[in-house]
């Protein structure tokens, strides 16, 4: 497990001393060293097994730190969120509580319009005010890889405006932005019935703009009654192939509409949400390598009562990742520890099944595996350290944060 290749040049660091869950699959579930270290120079791995197999020029590192005993995972990764927007949906959320109903608050100008206007009133520099607290809440948590949508805009200009406010935030806080294109996320009012004049008109000529000006890692469509038939998402993939970019999908929310055995057939980096999936396409997805991405904020907020189907999952290979789908309608949620407790709580997945719900197979959802989300040699040195006696305390715990710190591409971020 030692080594050093792929190695940046730069100042060596040490973390000695250690319980190292380091998700690498062929060491069993989560990976487990025991007394391990991990050594690295500039941002790279250069090394990680046991303490007393060091070799001696790592042991004298530029900077060595004493864990105490404490474990240490890779970092955690955010793969489906919406954090750049504008406004809140508290105020409906208020009314839904008072009995008002979804079809109501629509028509008084509230659900995703009021999201839309909300988003296209707010410059870029302003998106990223209004979502630099929602990320430092995931930070501060230890995670150091975030997943953007666009998909609130709803015109060329908004859209490329959201997705320039995501890639401000890695520069302004020391995280991996990892952008998806969503215009595909519902249609404006004035193309109400015409999905293909959207399309045609926005979300395809958009899609070139943003690939041009390098805002899009991938592309992503939701299918679904109320969004995109298979035919429209079709053509979007389609345009996102021809770019050479990957795709994924909000699929199978609320109805099946055979969205996740599309997204497989084009080789998804992902399929999301996944609640009415059956098993042939839960078999699909695990045949194209496609990750099934659940979201029990969005099944929590909305009180929904049909499961994702996690046995159909498990028993075909697909593999699982978890995410907060934080966005202001349906998953106002901003904390990747309490989405694995709700994933063990409301879809009963196992602590190893959450713990790499955030870490490796997140990663993989993003297709960032080989950067990022295990503690293996030449990856990028994405660590946290807790303050916990086991693993199954960060799935076990509620609204309490173990971080001790925080280690993005080998720097230590805070304490």
């Amino acid at each position: 497990m030692d080594g050093n290749k792929n190695a940046s040049s730069g100042r060596t660091g040490l973390w000695r001393n250690a319980r190292l869950a380091t998700l690498r699959e062929d060491m069993g579930p989560l990976g487990i060293i025991e007394k391990g270290a991990v050594a690295t120079r500039g941002d790279r791995i250069v090394y990680v097994g046991a303490e007393k197999d060091l070799p001696q020029n790592l042991a004298q590192a530029d900077e060595a730190t004493d864990c105490e005993g404490r474990w240490v995972t890779p970092a955690l990764i955010d793969c489906h969120t919406h954090i750049v927007h504008g406004g809140n949906r508290a105020r409906e959320f208020q009314l839904r509580l008072e009995g008002a109903t979804y079809e109501e608050i629509a028509r008084a100008g509230g659900g995703i319009a009021s999201t839309v206007k909300a988003t296209n009133a707010l410059s870029v520099e302003e998106l990223v005010e209004a979502a630099l607290p929602r990320l430092d809440t995931l930070l501060g948590e230890g995670t150091a890889t975030v997943e953007v949508k666009s998909g609130y805009g709803l015109n060329i200009e908004a859209e490329l405006k959201m997705l320039r406010a995501a890639r401000r935030l890695q520069e302004l806080r020391p995280v991996r932005i990892v952008t998806s294109y969503l215009a595909a996320h519902a249609t404006p009012p004035e193309y109400k019935g015409r999905n293909g004049d959207y399309i045609d008109d926005v979300v395809l000529p958009g899609l070139k703009a943003a690939h041009a000006e390098g805002l899009v890692d991938a592309v992503d469509g939701f299918c679904e009654g109320i969004a995109f038939s298979p035919s429209d998402i079709g053509r979007v993939f389609d345009a996102a192939k021809a770019l050479g970019l990957p795709v994924k999908l909000h699929a199978e929310q609320l109805s099946d509409l055979g969205g996740a055995k599309l997204a497989a057939s084009y080789g998804a980096l992902s399929a999301d949400h996944l609640e009415y999936l059956d098993a042939e396409g839960a078999a699909a997805m695990a045949k194209a390598g496609t990750v099934a991405v659940l979201l029990p904020g969005a099944f929590y907020t909305l009180r929904e009562k049909q499961l994702p189907p996690v046995r159909a999952l498990r028993d075909a290979g697909t593999r699982i990742a978890i995410a907060t789908d934080c966005n202001p309608g349906t998953s106002p949620l901003t904390s990747l520890l309490l989405t694995m407790n709700m994933s063990a709580t409301l879809f009963r997945l196992t602590v190893d099944e959450c713990l790499a719900g955030v870490t490796r197979e997140a990663a993989r959802a993003l297709g960032v595996l080989d950067e990022t989300g295990t503690i293996e040699v030449g990856k990028s040195a994405d660590l946290a350290i807790w303050n916990i006696d086991e693993p199954a305390e960060l799935i076990y715990r509620i609204g309490f944060n173990p971080l001790h710190q925080r280690i993005f591409g080998g720097e230590r971020i805070g304490q």
